[in-house]
């Protein structure tokens, strides 16, 4: 008797983003196509796919309980013993949060594979197709834990940005770390306010002051070099600090490891003296990330700390 080996089984996410959109007749581009469309797009594969429709946003518009409710949607396709791994489909300006959110809430023993697309489906230079076909091949190559795979490459999420806005290989790894945190972080972030502080030379407290006034449990300052921006921003951190609210300091710089190290009243060195956790590795998107899922499972700060000074 001959026994026919059953197809993997893969689930795919859908939640808009650029490679589920078309251009309207306003000439705009604005998701519109459905997983099970784009799925259409491939050639035949040996898979069983199961698409599943979650979203139709541009990643940009994303709020933390939207990036909340993929994440449950991938822990639900996790619990399928018979699933051989997940794709999500993702607009790529908050690809890499929500894929690093996902990793950080389940620590997948499956291979979870993030993608989208730099140009929309009806674009001359469309790539969402050979990005959905290369994330299927990821997911069936085995393995575990998050990843993004994009323009003929596979990335981890620790440390992803994306660094082009106009290229189809979009994304880099600040450094090739792995993270120091080995536990899951399973809390929802929904609800949670942290918000991000754009700093610039010269710049006060105002923003950040604005920010305490809102109701922020954390703040990431996105400052300047490695780690540094004025004395009133240092005097507004201070300030944070008092009213117990936890303060991350990124930079605005996409490469290099930062350290605390300049003073001056403005440094990075002044920064932590004020109270800042200064963020080693992550840039101010995916701080912001570990930030609210860190807070929403009741870290204590010295293990903050540790996570985003030490990895």
């Amino acid at each position: 008797m001959t026994v026919i080996a059953e197809k993997p089984l893969v689930a795919v996410l859908a939640t808009g983003g650029t490679i589920a959109s078309s251009r309207g007749a306003d000439g705009s581009a604005s998701p519109s196509l459905s997983g099970q469309a784009l799925l259409d797009l491939l050639p035949p594969v040996a898979v069983e796919l199961r698409p599943q429709e979650l979203l139709a946003r541009d990643s940009a518009s994303l709020t933390l309980a939207d990036m909340q409710r993929i994440s449950d949607a991938v822990g639900a396709q996790l619990a399928d013993p018979r699933l051989a791994g997940i794709v999500v489909l993702h607009g790529t300006d908050a690809m890499e949060e929500t894929a690093l959110l996902v990793q950080l809430q389940h620590l997948p023993a499956k291979p979870v594979v993030f993608t989208g697309a730099q140009f929309a489906s009806d674009h001359p230079r469309s790539d969402g197709t050979a990005n959905l076909a290369l994330a299927l091949d990821k997911v069936l190559q085995g393995g575990a834990d998050v990843t993004v795979a994009f323009g003929d490459r596979q990335f981890p999420v620790w440390g992803l940005y994306k660094f082009a806005t106009d290229s189809a290989d979009a994304f880099r790894c600040v450094a090739h770390e792995g993270t120091g945190l080995h536990r899951a972080l399973p809390a929802p972030i929904a609800g949670l306010r942290v918000d991000i502080v754009a700093a610039h030379p010269g710049s006060d407290g105002v923003h950040l002051d604005a920010s305490i006034a809102a109701g922020a449990r954390g703040i990431v300052v996105a400052a300047l070099g490695s780690g540094n921006a004025s004395p009133e921003l240092v005097a507004a951190i201070a300030r944070a600090r008092a009213q117990g609210i936890t303060v991350v300091v990124s930079s605005r710089v996409p490469e290099g490891i930062l350290a605390p190290i300049y003073g001056g009243g403005g440094g990075g060195h002044d920064m932590k003296r004020a109270g800042a956790i200064h963020a080693r590795l992550l840039r101010p998107g995916q701080a912001r990330i570990l930030l609210a899922a860190m807070l929403a499972n009741g870290c204590p700060e010295e293990e903050i700390a540790a996570i985003f000074e030490e990895t």
